[in-house]
């Protein structure tokens, strides 16, 4: 299976810079998995496509200010650091930018030395490990100093950082949001539980590594880096049920599935549980536990396209690219949404 096979031509002004002013005004293509027909509405009439039931399954991480400005200690050299991985003891994993400027020992101060950092080791793929210091709450000065991490391809400055939040956002954690869930109002919310639909939370915390290209020619041979998952017992319960019922499990975004089909066993039962997860989903995987996917428009030879292409078919899924391409979907991490079921 060859990256190639992944690939689709994507104009760089349907990749969108900026949240649509309402959450869930954003277009949404649904895709029938099994026909590959499509239909294009507005996002709000998702509960159309849901029945009494049925369960939506949603990420509730909270992506923190994980972006840090800082200088060298001793020099005038700046330092760029992105918080990925809490460790133990004030350590972090993190990305340095410029790696050169981070060698083992150097020291890096933030926020005129609100916030100190040294570099304690250097790990895969050149990643730091760093050893912050500082007096009082490190969430409340994070919170201060930190800049949302939004991805690189989005160019412009967000003027609410809430934008990049879901509504349903709660456990901190994340280097980057769950983006299929920023669609979703409170209002929405309520009405799909209104519906009798059951609303389940799982929490992911979602790194880089899920957005990282993939750098080798077969798909097989890249991978995932390990993200932290938790999953309660009164979720589990709630979403193994629906199954028995012989009702939809239906993951909204990425990271959901993910994390549903990480903690599934071979004969479909759900476990609460917390770990590590590097599951890489392409296509041949067989879906343990989801029935639908919500989800956004993903980047060309990506890992997230795989992940789609797995759950509806390859060729699904690149004729309906191909189509929201044609209808100037709007694309990526603010842009429109698509319903797989």
């Amino acid at each position: 299976m060859n990256v190639k096979d992944f690939d689709f031509y994507l104009p760089e002004e349907l990749i969108a810079q900026d949240p649509l002013e309402k959450r869930d005004n954003s277009k949404l293509l649904v895709l029938n998995k099994e026909t590959g027909e499509m239909k294009h509405t507005i996002f709000h009439h998702i509960i159309d496509e849901l029945e009494e039931g049925d369960c939506l399954v949603v990420n509730n991480t909270k992506v923190i200010p994980a972006r840090l400005f800082g200088n060298k200690v001793g020099t005038d050299a700046k330092i760029e650091v992105l918080l990925l991985k809490r460790m133990e003891n004030d350590t972090w994993e993190v990305l340095v930018k410029p790696g050169k400027k981070a060698k083992i020992g150097a020291e890096i101060s933030f926020g005129d030395g609100r916030l100190k950092a040294k570099v304690v080791d250097i790990v895969e793929e050149g990643n730091r490990l760093i050893q912050f210091s500082y007096d009082g709450i490190f969430e409340e000065i994070l919170d201060e100093l930190g800049q949302m991490p939004l991805p690189p391809y989005i160019t412009h400055q967000l003027k609410d950082k809430n934008r990049y939040q879901t509504v349903y956002a709660k456990h901190e954690g994340s280097a980057a949001a769950p983006t299929a869930g920023l669609h979703f109002t409170e209002e929405l919310m309520e009405k799909i539980k209104e519906k009798g639909v059951n609303i389940a939370y799982v929490t992911l915390h979602v790194g880089l590594g899920t957005f990282r290209p993939v750098k080798v020619e077969n798909v097989l041979e890249h991978h995932m880096h390990s993200e932290f998952y938790m999953i309660e017992e009164e979720q589990a319960k709630v979403i193994n049920e629906t199954k028995k019922k012989g009702k939809r499990v239906i993951a909204v975004g990425t990271t959901s599935c993910r994390t549903l089909e990480s903690a599934t066993t071979e004969d479909g039962v759900l476990k609460a549980t917390s770990g590590w997860t590097d599951i890489f989903i392409y296509p041949g995987y067989k879906f343990k536990m989801i029935d639908g996917l919500i989800t956004n428009f993903h980047l060309p030879q990506s890992t997230l396209l795989m992940l789609v292409s797995a759950l509806a078919g390859r060729e699904h899924i690149l004729e309906a690219y191909n189509t929201a391409v044609e209808e100037k979907y709007r694309f990526f991490s603010f842009g429109d949404a698509m319903c797989i079921i």
